[in-house]
């Protein structure tokens, strides 16, 4: 489990995250062993992250070994697209998959290292877009309203344009 920012934990806080988690892992039947939580901690890439490493070696050390990894967003597993996908093949190489429950996308499904593939991409993308070097949005770092600065991708309405199919 992982939050970044003070902004980030008004709708998904720790314990939202954990009270799904724990809710899916119920309803799976799949037993929670450990918990690893970065609070505060960028998922820029896991040089910051000490528990995302130490579970990360956990897996890798082969003692006690689990079956899945479940976190409450890709976004929370990681924002940079090489890092999730190395650290997803490692984790697979040592028998471990991923579930990401709010995306509901699980890696030993055939789709699912697609669309892990596709989202880091845009959680990379949307970090380097919206939370530049300094880790604030534009409108925070001017002061001003810059439109859609400080917004998800997934929060700008999409504009549709009307054609046709051949």
């Amino acid at each position: 489990m992982r939050v970044s920012t003070e902004i980030q934990t008004e709708g998904f806080s720790l314990d939202a995250q954990r009270e799904k988690i724990l809710g899916y892992a119920q309803y799976q039947d799949i037993q929670v062993v450990e918990e690893f939580c970065d609070a505060g901690r960028s998922g820029k890439n896991v040089t910051g992250r000490p528990e995302f490493q130490r579970m990360m070696a956990k897996i890798q050390s082969g003692k006690d070994p689990v079956d899945f990894v479940l976190v409450f967003k890709l976004s929370c597993f990681g924002r940079n697209a090489a890092d999730v996908l190395s650290n997803l093949q490692t984790m697979q190489d040592f028998g471990t998959n991923l579930i990401c429950v709010d995306d509901n996308i699980d890696s030993s499904k055939d789709s699912g290292k697609l669309m892990i593939a596709v989202l880091s991409a845009v959680a990379e993308i949307e970090r380097e877009i919206f939370y530049p070097v300094d880790g604030r949005t534009p409108a925070e770092s001017t002061g001003k309203d810059a439109g859609t600065a400080g917004r998800h991708l997934t929060d700008i309405p999409l504009i549709r344009k009307r054609a046709y199919w051949l």
